[in-house]
């Protein structure tokens, strides 16, 4: 292996203009330098970049635009780099840019000028477009382990509470009684269109740019179906201008990342709201909870409400991107440097809060009598009671009729539909019997009438988390 006569991390002369410094007279104005620099956050990709490279040398030796020595020279030179940098022993340079120009400078340094040889073939537009592509599939990878750590917390919460009773609301008004697993496996379902929604963009994202060189492809006779199965990529991108120029990709991740966001802003608000006086239906344990400054009565929900807060930031990114791209003409723009810190928040944000969630699901305690005992406030049994007589002859129209008059007096006396009396209810129908306690007024036999597929009777939910843990086996396969 060549050694350069350079100190390590030395400036040598053709760098102070970059390196692409040879059309310059001058060397660029030092703020600008720094104003236009991305290495300060594009670092992160270092290990991808590392290994777009050595797919690269390995297919160049491939087609004998390297040499064998020349390849292994950069291989080996490339995971020097590498330890390097997870050493943090790695001198990061601003006025070199980018992490593609950092490590490519670096491995000059170290090899000579077969270093410089790397960049045969390719340009950093197609090699960012690259890195971005290996990076985000790995990120999404890791956010679908979160997403499964998650949903399966749900289940084994939802299987815990089959039979626990409490009020299903529309309006944030009592509406009809269901159960808490029933709840819980709303929240599942959500959570599984999330997990197809990353699993169907991560086929997008899993396509080769490298390649395509600056925008019209390159004259050496590379073999990009080969480094595509080097780095793991099921296909190369079709269009070169295309491939270097559009992130419609990362919009889609962000668009993803936003829903998932959105879901689980949705389930914090719920936690946060039952975890009140006023609803006391759950209690979050302290470790995802603070006190406060001056009440030393307050236990206050931080997680949820973080999350909830959170949710805007990556609607946020997602704007950013979409804006970023919407007026660029082909090929590559240096507004594309933009579309990093939008995608690495949406990252950071969705994998923390999934994190925090699937550690606090599964240490929810449900307060069963509490909830139970809401169930039983603002009538919910009433849709039961209209059923009850459209099964005996009534239509419809006229039983919601009749149990809007009876809610009425139930309202006027503070009592539940189940409270009045068999000759209360019979002066609205003569239909009314005593069976009518067992059969519609009763928590459980409300909850047990919805036994169909998708609906809350405690055998239905039982059914529907045994359906659930094999689609995710499926869904994770």
């Amino acid at each position: 292996m060549t050694t350069s006569s350079n100190p390590p991390n030395s400036v040598t002369p053709d760098q102070t203009s970059g390196m692409w410094g040879g059309r310059f007279s001058e060397a660029t104005d030092a703020f600008v330098a720094e104003f236009t620099a991305s290495v300060q956050f594009d670092q992160r990709f270092y290990k991808q970049d590392i290994a777009g490279s050595i797919a690269h040398a390995t297919m160049l030796a491939k087609v004998g635009v390297l040499t064998e020595a020349e390849r292994d020279d950069i291989i080996e030179g490339l995971s020097t780099i590498r330890s390097e940098i997870e050493a943090g022993t790695f001198e990061w340079r601003i006025d070199l840019e980018d992490v593609h120009m950092n490590i490519e400078s670096r491995l000059t340094q170290r090899i000579g000028i077969t270093g410089k040889k790397l960049h045969t073939g390719r340009s950093r537009n197609d090699q960012v477009a690259t890195d971005i592509r290996l990076y985000l599939r790995d990120e999404i990878d890791d956010i679908l382990k979160l997403l499964e750590r998650l949903q399966k917390g749900l289940l084994g919460l939802a299987a815990k509470n089959v039979n626990t009773i409490m009020p299903g609301f529309t309006h944030l008004q009592t509406a009809q009684p269901v159960t808490f697993g029933h709840h819980l496996l709303a929240w599942f379902e959500m959570l599984v269109r999330d997990s197809e929604r990353l699993q169907d963009c991560r086929k997008r994202v899993n396509r080769l740019p490298l390649g395509s060189a600056a925008l019209a492809g390159t004259t050496y006779p590379i073999d990009r179906a080969y480094t595509a199965e080097l780095l793991g990529f099921d296909a190369v991108c079709e269009n070169s201008l295309d491939a270097v120029s559009d992130r419609d990709f990362a919009i889609e991740f962000n668009a993803a990342a936003s829903l998932i966001m959105m879901h689980l802003s949705r389930m914090s608000e719920e936690l946060i709201l039952w975890t009140s006086a006023q609803f006391k239906f759950v209690n979050i344990p302290d470790r995802f909870c603070t006190g406060s400054s001056i009440m030393p009565q307050k236990k206050n929900p931080d997680v949820p409400e973080l999350i909830r807060g959170k949710s805007g930031r990556v609607f946020g990114d997602l704007i950013s991107l979409l804006t970023l791209m919407k007026g660029q003409p082909l090929a590559y723009n240096k507004d594309n440097q933009e579309d990093k810190e939008p995608l690495f928040d949406a990252i950071d944000t969705v994998r923390g809060s999934l994190m925090a969630f699937a550690d606090m699901i599964p240490a929810l305690v449900p307060n069963i009598e509490i909830m139970r005992e809401a169930a039983l406030r603002g009538f919910s049994t009433a849709t039961d009671l209209a059923d009850y007589l459209v099964k005996k002859g009534v239509a419809f129209r006229d039983a919601h009729e009749i149990v809007g008059k009876a809610v009425a007096l139930g309202v006027a006396e503070e009592k539940d539909l189940s409270e009045l009396t068999l000759e209360q209810l019979q002066q609205f129908s003569d239909l009314i019997t005593a069976d009518v306690f067992d059969k519609a007024l009763t928590l459980e036999a409300s909850v047990n009438a919805r036994d169909h597929i998708g609906g809350t009777s405690p055998k239905q939910v039982e059914a529907a988390i045994a359906r659930a843990h094999t689609r995710l086996e499926q869904l994770y396969a």
